[in-house]
């Protein structure tokens, strides 16, 4: 048996809250989660002899961090299946943007097996696998656009209207850790209700609130800084997501998203002798479910 085509949606954060931080070091955060139509994509073939290999995992990176093939130990070891599976991802949401890549690819390889091996797990049961993975990955499993608190596992789904999105990559890749650690990061936002989110949707255009954690990247990255004030030079606010690098602007409809991928399409300044600031743009549309929801029940 085969699933071919598997999508994996890359995430965007519409706000990031830092309000606290736990005794074991973990930052305490609200945000709202929103998918995009900009995804990786896998496929996976079962095996009868309980090997989980991943074809075009990333270069260096060692079996033991690869989150696909983690997701896959972590199904058979609580289901018991002696089923395997052959899987092979390829990539096009970029490594240290804060789009959740990873988490994503993680999040569609539970639910993606937990078809293929026929184990029949619940979503609640798959996001509680999902937590020790990495604190992204259970809204991927979760399937809808969500308000998150705590370290982001505590959900709550919100309804978003429709929106069309301009994401920007700066050349940079950002270390989540390093900017968590960063001594100059807020860690005290006043918490804000749901509501206090939801109310803004309904009678305000733009961003709500901010990215805490937008003023550590720049002071550490560079073109990340330069990116975003090229942005708004083109009159686009744009803003962070996630912990970087890549940046977002948000429109009502998609054809406003092209024509500000057109307007800054070769304008793009360059970062002294390291070439340009931005190497890739994607107009994208927001997503008010993750695609493979209703893959998985309860």
């Amino acid at each position: 048996m085969r699933l071919y085509d598997v999508p994996a949606p890359a995430k965007l954060n519409l706000f990031l809250h830092v309000t606290g931080r736990r005794d074991d070091g973990y930052h305490l955060l609200q945000t709202v989660f929103r998918f995009v139509d900009l995804n990786d994509t896998l496929q996976f073939e079962r095996r009868a002899d309980g090997v989980v290999a991943c074809e075009n995992s990333l270069p260096g990176l060692p079996p033991e961090d690869d989150l696909i093939l983690r997701a896959a130990r972590a199904l058979q070891q609580a289901t018991g299946t002696k089923l395997g599976a052959q899987i092979q991802c390829d990539k096009r949401i970029p490594t240290g943007g804060g789009l959740g890549g990873g988490s994503s690819n993680a999040a569609t390889t539970l639910i993606a097996l937990n078809r293929l091996w026929e184990t029949g797990l619940s979503r609640s049961h798959l996001m509680k696998l999902a937590l020790p993975l990495g604190a992204d990955v259970p809204v991927f499993v979760f399937g809808q656009s969500a308000f998150a608190q705590g370290v982001g596992e505590q959900l709550t789904p919100v309804d978003l209207p429709e929106r069309s999105y301009l994401i920007v990559r700066p050349d940079q890749h950002v270390s989540t850790s390093e900017i968590f650690a960063a001594p100059s990061l807020t860690r005290d936002t006043k918490s804000i209700k749901i509501t206090v989110f939801t109310d803004w949707q309904l009678e305000q255009l733009g961003l709500f609130g901010r990215n805490d954690l937008e003023p550590a990247v720049c002071a550490r990255h560079d073109k990340v800084k330069k990116a975003l004030a090229f942005l708004t030079r083109q009159n686009i606010q744009a803003r962070l997501t996630g912990s970087g690098a890549c940046l977002f602007a948000e429109f009502v409809t998609f054809g406003q998203a092209l024509l500000n991928q057109q307007k800054i399409i070769g304008k793009i300044p360059n970062c002294g002798d390291t070439g340009p600031i931005i190497d890739a743009i994607w107009a994208c549309h927001g997503l008010s479910d993750h695609p493979l929801r209703y893959w998985t029940k309860g």
